[in-house]
C-alpha cells in the first residue's frame, strides 16, 4: 500500500514538474543550477504524501508557493508544515505574487533561512586538492 502511494507521489512529482506555474517557474529560474549562492535545490520533491515545490535538501529546506486557493485552506497548509517539520524540515512559504513581482526579497528570506540552519555552501576542491 505504501509503495504504490509513494509510486502516485512521484508520479504527481514529474507531472508538476512538466505543468510548472509561471510563479514556480519565476522561482526556479533563481534556485537552478546552484544560481542562489552556490546552494543546491530540487523542484516538485516527493517528501512522504506531499510533493514540496522546491527543497534544498541536504538542508531540509522546504519552499512552499501559495497561490489564490491556498486562502481557503489555511488549515490544511498548518498541518501539512506540522507534518513536515516531525519530518526534519524547516518550511517557508511566499505568495505566488510575492514570487513574481519580489523575487529578490524572496531569494533574500530564502538565504536568511538557509544560514539559519546550516554554514555556507563548499565548492568541492579540483581534483588533486584538498589532501
Amino acid at each position: 500500500m505504501r509503495q504504490q502511494r509513494d509510486q502516485v507521489t512521484a508520479q504527481r512529482a514529474k507531472q508538476l514538474r512538466r505543468d510548472m506555474t509561471p510563479p514556480e517557474r519565476a522561482l526556479w529560474t533563481i534556485l537552478r543550477g546552484h544560481r542562489l549562492e552556490g546552494w543546491k535545490f530540487t523542484r516538485q520533491v516527493p517528501v512522504g504524501p506531499f510533493v514540496l515545490n522546491f527543497a534544498a535538501r541536504r538542508e531540509r529546506l522546504a519552499i512552499e508557493l501559495d497561490g489564490d486557493s491556498h486562502a481557503f485552506q489555511e488549515d490544511h497548509d498548518r498541518r501539512r508544515t506540522v507534518i513536515l517539520e516531525e519530518l526534519g524540515w524547516t518550511v517557508i512559504r511566499f505568495s505566488n505574487s510575492d514570487a513574481v513581482s519580489n523575487p529578490d526579497g524572496v531569494a533574500r528570506m530564502i538565504l536568511e533561512a538557509l544560514s539559519a540552519n546550516s554554514p555556507s555552501p563548499q565548492p568541492s576542491p579540483r581534483r588533486g586538492e584538498g589532501d
